[in-house]
């Protein structure tokens, strides 16, 4: 693939700093002396964050199909309630009953996708102990309960239910700071140190994000058919085709990244930057096709925008010796979550691609012989209110999520359940869930999330308060999925 200067410079400049050498030029070596001072590790680890802009409606997703709890979903769902008899048969076969002993199905979108492409979907992964949920999930600055919450004598995060906001709480796991890099950059900036190639620790296939922001580290984006490479310097060493430039621009932008013309720190900036990004893709794209062609994987992914981004993934991770990488953050995403009307429609097709896609990158993990090795696991902007509008639900708070690999402690929940009895008239405090405008109070925070897939990379014990300042103010710091 092959752009424009003007395309390759918004997709892939402020996206490839992933190296120390121009940030620390900028005042950051004390961050990376520290970093460098890690021993190497010898094992592979990666995470991969599945990210569903908009804010998934969770309880739609995992869903109550015993008859006192179905009652109360059916209650407070009325129009959208999922029929009681397609839930259980997506049943989660748990080896431990959740907090409120029920039992809980998928959405059928999200059950077995053997029919159609060959790998187990996520009910029949969870039930083989390869998948968990992590329950009622969402930003917090400290524990609050409902009443606490109506009476607002504890403080919560700012903006709350704003896509953006709520969006960059997850991102950085900091609501207490607007300017905070994202949680996963902050992992990279401390453990980068343990690759020993030139490739950046973060990677993007869904363009730049906040969440892999990073001090020191920062992402390459990267498209899910492959790398960007600039075709503006004509027949260089690099030997890119032109692309139809003329020969005085191309010299011109040649004279540009040539080292030592530069006289303002920006230019060098400039220069280095792009540079780097230069000597990134080629890295990568060597990689990915070597002089001997690799074989195709043999896992299926299904043809839709998160297939595309995880089967590049997959293919990353396949080469990660060739590029020196022990450690590796991964960035996926999905849209189209914010169902505010047309729930049932937009949800079946939004969770039937999640579920197709996850299913079939858990299934290239095994193939690849990684599966311990690599976790990944969901995040979106905020659950979604219990109560109904119209067709749709609004931005809630409080949400479910996925962990899936074989090293995750599958098979069970972690956290607790909320309630979904509904709210009416003469109760409209009848659920202690509620913020009493239809949103569920979280139990567990983003924070305690992030720090338990953190630690099972890698993170040691005093360095989680660093990445997360506000990890202390709750009971447990590791949930233990992990």
């Amino acid at each position: 693939m092959s752009v424009n200067r003007r395309e390759f410079l918004r997709k892939s400049i402020c996206a490839a700093l992933g190296g120390a050498g121009l940030y620390s030029a900028f005042g950051n070596l004390n961050l990376l002396a520290a970093a460098a001072n890690l021993n190497a590790t010898s094992d592979y680890k990666a995470l991969v964050c599945v990210y569903l802009y908009g804010g998934n409606d969770s309880f739609n997703t995992i869903v109550p199909y015993d008859a006192g709890l179905y009652a109360q979903y059916a209650a407070s769902r009325r129009n959208l309630a999922l029929a009681q008899a397609d839930i259980a048969a997506n049943a989660l076969n748990a080896l431990a009953p959740p907090s409120d002993g029920g039992r809980y199905g998928l959405h059928p979108a999200l059950g077995d996708q053997r029919a159609n492409s060959g790998n187990a979907g996520l009910a029949a992964l969870f039930n083989s102990g390869k998948a968990a949920v992590v329950a009622n999930v969402g930003s917090l600055l400290s524990p609050i309960t409902s009443a606490q919450y109506r009476q607002g004598n504890v403080p919560v995060p700012p903006q709350l239910f704003s896509h953006d906001d709520q969006t960059s709480q997850w991102q950085t796991a900091r609501p207490d700071d607007t300017n905070a890099l994202g949680w996963g950059g902050r992992i990279a900036d401390l453990l980068y140190a343990n690759n020993s190639g030139q490739v950046p620790m973060s990677i993007s296939l869904s363009s730049a994000n906040l969440f892999q922001r990073g001090a020191i580290v920062d992402q390459y984006a990267m498209d899910p058919s492959g790398v960007t490479m600039l075709n503006y310097l004509g027949n260089g060493p690099e030997s890119w085709v032109s692309g139809g430039e003329d020969a005085e621009s191309t010299a011109a932008y040649q004279a540009l990244l040539a080292r030592g013309a530069q006289s303002h720190v920006l230019e060098r900036a400039f220069a280095d930057t792009t540079t780097r990004a230069i000597s990134i893709y080629t890295l990568v794209n060597s990689a990915l096709n070597p002089a001997t062609p690799l074989p195709p994987l043999a896992t299926p992914f299904p043809d839709n925008d998160l297939g595309h981004q995880l089967s590049m993934v997959a293919q990353l991770i396949r080469v990660r010796a060739a590029l020196g990488m022990k450690r590796q953050v991964f960035f996926v995403s999905a849209g189209n979550y914010d169902t505010h009307a047309n729930q049932l429609g937009d949800q079946q097709d939004n969770l039937s691609q999640l579920g197709q896609a996850l299913a079939a990158f858990y299934a290239a993990t095994v193939e690849l012989g990684v599966a311990d090795s690599v976790t990944s696991f969901t995040a979106s902007d905020f659950g979604r209110s219990l109560p109904v509008n119209s067709t749709g639900t609004d931005h809630g708070w409080g949400g479910h999520h996925f962990v899936i690999g074989d090293a995750v402690r599958g098979g069970r929940y972690y956290g607790t359940m909320p309630s979904l009895v509904p709210n009416t008239n003469a109760q409209p405090t009848a659920n202690p869930d509620d913020t009493g405008y239809g949103q569920i109070v979280p139990t567990t925070s983003v924070d305690q999330y992030s720090a338990t897939l953190a630690s099972w990379f890698g993170v040691g014990a005093s360095d989680l308060a660093t990445i997360f300042p506000n990890l202390g103010r709750f009971s447990t710091a590791n949930l233990g999925f992990i």
